[in-house]
């Protein structure tokens, strides 16, 4: 009879507390704990699960989102305003394009635009175009999907950041241009924020 999951997670920390010591067992609960959410709770359907077909990347749903690299001039100096992921990177705000009836019918500039006080609570004025990336996500009920993003280059008075309280995200700072190079982003958003810069320094 196969070991219920809660009771095999609570196994496997007693066996790191006791061969590990008690930091180890906080790391297993921590990982252990994150598979748990991921999967789900095995066997709280009554009927056994099927495996989900793999569904062709040209047939996958379609989710757009619009983003944007917010800056704002303060004197001399040139600030971007970055959130924090809870992988641990920094990346650019962004949200979803008419997901509810009330803004079905919105444009990808005036979606990006309210996301971004959405989030991070300032407002933007959109300045240039930067182009787009695509990738593939799970949704827990919808499986995979591909997420198309859209990037502008959005203009703010340079004041303080209010993150939105949501999962995903848990920082949103300015960072000054010279300071940025230092910071761990995505490969796919490094091309974005680079053709913002560009721009910026020929203003």
């Amino acid at each position: 009879e196969e070991v219920p999951a809660k009771v095999a997670i609570n196994e496997a920390i007693e066996l790191a507390k006791t061969f590990g010591g008690e930091n180890s067992g906080k790391f297993v609960n921590g990982v252990l704990g994150s598979i748990y959410k991921e999967i789900g709770e095995p066997g709280k359907d009554a009927a056994p699960r099927k495996r989900k077909e793999e569904v062709p990347f040209e047939k996958m749903p379609i989710k757009k989102l619009g983003g944007a690299v917010v800056y704002a001039r303060d004197g001399k100096d040139v600030y971007l305003a970055l959130v924090h992921d809870i992988f641990g990177h920094w990346t650019l705000s962004k949200g979803k394009i008419g997901d509810n009836p009330d803004i079905a019918n919105e444009t990808v500039e005036e979606g990006t635009i309210r996301e971004i006080k959405e989030e991070i609570g300032v407002d933007i004025v959109i300045k240039a175009d930067l182009g787009s990336n695509e990738y593939v996500a799970s949704d827990p009920e919808k499986g995979k999907l591909r997420k198309q993003v859209h990037y502008f280059l959005g203009e703010a008075k340079f004041v303080p950041l209010t993150l939105e309280k949501k999962g995903g995200l848990d920082d949103a700072k300015w960072f000054k241009l010279a300071d940025i190079l230092e910071l761990n982003f995505y490969e796919d958003i490094l091309p974005i924020v680079t053709k913002a810069i560009n721009l910026l320094l020929k203003k």
